[in-house]
């Protein structure tokens, strides 16, 4: 699937929870969805759990 056809349709379900649920609705459906990509990233392999978690010693540049 296009990447702007899945872009449309999580915009309109967004839209959806928004008018018909509220703004925690919204923020719901938004926070939901930002699991699942995840989720869906770390199933196809493309994340690793390292590249969320550093041990203390590592810093960022």
């Amino acid at each position: 699937m296009n990447m702007a056809v899945i872009g449309l349709i999580a915009g309109m379900a967004l839209g959806f929870a928004g008018y018909f649920g509220g703004f925690g609705a919204f923020l719901l459906v938004a926070a939901l969805g930002a699991v699942g990509f995840v989720a869906g990233r770390f199933a196809e392999g493309d994340l690793e759990p390292g590249e969320f978690f550093r041990t203390r010693g590592e810093r960022r540049r």
